[in-house]
């Protein structure tokens, strides 16, 4: 006669019979050393492995991953809105704000006649470099405002997610930064820009880049690119400058970031991003010499 088999016991608690085992691994496992999977219970052992296996609290792009992607987004919106409530209530298109933080690459002059302009604001070329960074937060018209921000709502918190906080600021204040030296080189050196247009389009250049990257559907991207074209070309007094040199800048930093070797990521991409400030910076300089003489 034959004996029934002996009943299997818990690979951690041989006292303890169980006919549950680990979906991974296949080991008996009693209800204490039982943790849910998506499909069935995994044992501990396995649950360690896996945790040592999964780079936890990264992005794909070896960013920290944000808690709340949204917040960086956000604090910029605030800022670019109070510096807009500061222009509104100091006289609107007469608040002396605006020549203060828009980029003006060489003096901003009034004529007094056809022969004599008198300097009312210094540019760039003249010491005034903040203009180079406070520009990105100067907006005057509410629509110019209201555009931006509801593009900077919409594309920042995905590129956030997808890089991590830091890489993402780094990402939006390189492409304000390609954009405004882009205006400093090509625009009519005695002319005010402002807004933060370069670094929405460097946003937009580098989401373009990451949907590549990983076969997404690039469809409605290109409709925003497609629309900003469109707005560029077509609606006065928009600087070109600005958004080509941002939408460049931005696509450049995304490549850097999104196709650097996962051997030494980090290092590649902050010296590579360091690399491109120097070479922003020196553009710069270069412009400011040649404004000067």
């Amino acid at each position: 006669m034959t004996e029934p088999a002996a009943a299997p016991v818990c690979y951690r608690h041989t006292s303890r019979e169980t006919y549950i085992s680990c979906q991974r691994c296949g080991k008996p496992i009693c209800p204490d050393c039982m943790n849910s999977a998506s499909v069935g219970f995994q044992c501990p052992d396995c649950i360690k492995q896996g945790t040592k296996s999964t780079r936890s609290g990264r992005t794909a792009y070896g960013g920290q991953r944000s808690e709340n992607p949204a917040l960086s987004s956000q604090i910029l919106v605030g800022l670019n809105a109070a510096v807009w409530l500061l222009i509104m209530v100091t006289g609107y298109t007469k608040s002396d704000w605006i020549q203060r933080l828009a980029l003006i690459p060489e003096n901003l002059c009034v004529a007094i006649d056809r022969i004599t302009c008198v300097p009312v604001q210094e540019g760039v070329a003249e010491g005034a470099t903040w203009q180079l960074v406070t520009t990105m937060f100067t907006h005057v018209e509410p629509w110019h405002l209201g555009f931006n921000m509801l593009a900077l709502w919409t594309l920042g918190p995905q590129l956030e997610l997808a890089l991590g906080r830091s890489r993402f600021l780094a990402l939006y204040f390189l492409s304000g930064l390609t954009a405004s030296a882009t205006i400093y080189w090509l625009s009519e050196p005695h002319g005010l820009t402002v807004g933060a247009s370069g670094a929405i389009m460097g946003l937009l250049g580098a989401l373009l880049v990451v949907a590549y990257k990983v076969s997404g559907n690039t469809q409605s991207l290109l409709g925003w690119v497609g629309f900003a074209v469109l707005i560029t070309f077509f609606v006065p007094d928009v600087s070109w400058q600005g958004h080509l040199g941002g939408f460049t800048g931005g696509a450049l930093i995304a490549i850097l970031l999104a196709y650097a070797p996962k051997k030494n990521r980090a290092q590649v991409q902050w010296v590579g991003l360091a690399f491109l400030t120097i070479a922003i910076l020196v553009a710069i300089m270069a412009r400011t010499a040649v404004l000067t003489g």
